[in-house]
């Protein structure tokens, strides 16, 4: 078997060949995993960083033990005493703390220091304290208050062997680079740290923008549904009630002279309407049983299918006038639900038997124009249902407007649209 192996996606895509740890010859859990864990330690927040009372007292031993092997064999004459014994140790301590108070860390270790050197001890054995207590300083705090403590601390230190002794004092100058250096170091990090912080929070906030996007399009996508459900079932649904009231009274105005035409006639219109509106509803449901579609959305009806729409309104003389030939897909749905619905209400409240109904849609300065009047009575009660809530929304949907009233010049209903042609193909 070949030890470098290829993967593929679930997209198709492939990926760049994964070489086994052993082949790197490192063991499984060798040095990608340990770098792994170097970098999140760098970019992790030290207050947040888990068991950090525990890392940090384990941090000042480690320290502490190479600081009292220095102490302890170094020149006998400059080997502590019992006190100098205690102040090194001592100067270590703090250093359990220095996450939550880095400022008084470093203030105690400077005191610390400074009289463990004016007794002219090791001076060597106190630099990890110092710098550790430094950089987490340096770390923690914006860039111009390390720059300020750091002088301070340089300031204090040179003072303090200025007064033991002045050659000492010489070198702590030239060796002050460290300080330097460590300083710096602590300001990368932390500028780092900052970095990696505002990355980590651009991303939660696109991941957060993305799905209020993908849950708002959820919500149009089912109130689009609902509008389609509720055309597609009100017109279909009151265009059989009108059927079958047709053969009713045909059965019933005068049985021994019985129109069986008439009757085979509305129960065929009924099943004609039943087969539309299956098809129509199967259109809307493969929605949601497609997620995959390219859009989400199944075939649109448009213009070219108003004339067919006006043969199934019956009890109702439907004339259509369609002066334009295309348009964009979202403006001719639009226009077929409304005039649907505009139909459906006339058919429903109309309550005429010659009910006659004029459907015109035409193009007027980059504008769709739907116009539907009949002359029925109307509704009786005069409250607005969900038929003319829908038909606004329907226009709403692609930047029009819609009227919906009484005819002023004679008995009957009038809708109006004003659906915009541009920037909706």
């Amino acid at each position: 078997m070949n030890p470098v192996q290829e993967t593929t996606t679930t997209t198709g895509r492939r990926r760049a060949p994964r070489i086994p740890a052993a082949v790197r010859g490192v063991p499984a859990a060798g040095r990608t995993r340990q770098g792994e864990r170097i970098v999140a330690a760098i970019n992790r927040d030290p207050l947040t960083a888990p068991h950090a009372t525990r890392n940090d007292v384990l941090l000042a031993l480690a320290l502490a033990v190479p600081a009292v092997c220095l102490a302890l064999f170094t020149d006998p004459g400059r080997r502590p005493d019992a006190l100098g014994w205690a102040l090194l140790l001592a100067a270590y301590v703090p250093l359990v703390w220095r996450r939550h108070r880095p400022l008084l860390v470093l203030a105690a270790d400077v005191a610390l220091i400074a009289t463990y050197n004016a007794l002219d001890n090791n001076h060597a054995a106190t630099i990890p304290a110092g710098l550790t207590a430094l950089y987490t300083v340096a770390v923690t705090s914006r860039p111009l208050r390390t720059v300020l403590t750091g002088i301070t601390v340089l300031t204090v230190i040179v003072g303090v062997m200025t007064t033991v002794n002045a050659h000492h004092a010489v070198q702590v100058l030239r060796t002050s680079g460290w300080v330097i250096a460590v300083l710096f170091l602590g300001v990368a990090v932390s500028y780092h740290r900052r970095h990696v912080t505002a990355i980590v929070e651009r991303a939660e906030r696109a991941e957060r923008t993305r799905e209020e996007e993908a849950r708002r399009r959820v919500a149009e996508e089912r109130l689009r549904i609902a509008r389609d459900l509720h055309d597609l079932l009100a017109h279909s649904i009151t265009l059989i009630g009108v059927q079958t009231s047709v053969a009713a009274h045909v059965l019933a105005a005068d049985p021994g002279r019985l129109d069986r035409a008439a009757v085979a006639k509305a129960l065929d219109d009924i099943a004609e309407t039943c087969r539309t509106a299956r098809g129509e509803l199967r259109t809307t449901l493969d929605v949601l049983r497609d997620p995959g579609s390219s859009d989400g959305r199944g075939p649109l009806p448009g213009l070219h299918g108003l004339a067919g729409l006006a043969r199934t309104a019956a009890g109702a003389e439907v004339e259509v006038a369609v002066t334009v030939d295309e348009v964009p897909p979202a403006v001719g749905a639009a226009a077929y639900r409304i005039v649907q619905e505009a139909l459906t209400n006339a058919v429903r409240h109309g309550d005429r038997e010659d009910l006659t109904v004029h459907v015109r849609v035409y193009a007027d300065e980059d504008a769709l124009r739907v116009h539907v009047t009949d002359d029925g009575v109307g509704a009786k009660d005069g409250t607005p249902g969900y038929g003319l809530v829908g038909m606004r929304e329907r226009a709403r949907s692609v930047g029009g407007t819609l009227a919906a009233g009484p005819r002023e010049d004679s008995q009957g209903f009038e809708v109006t649209a004003v659906l915009p042609l541009g920037g909706t193909r």
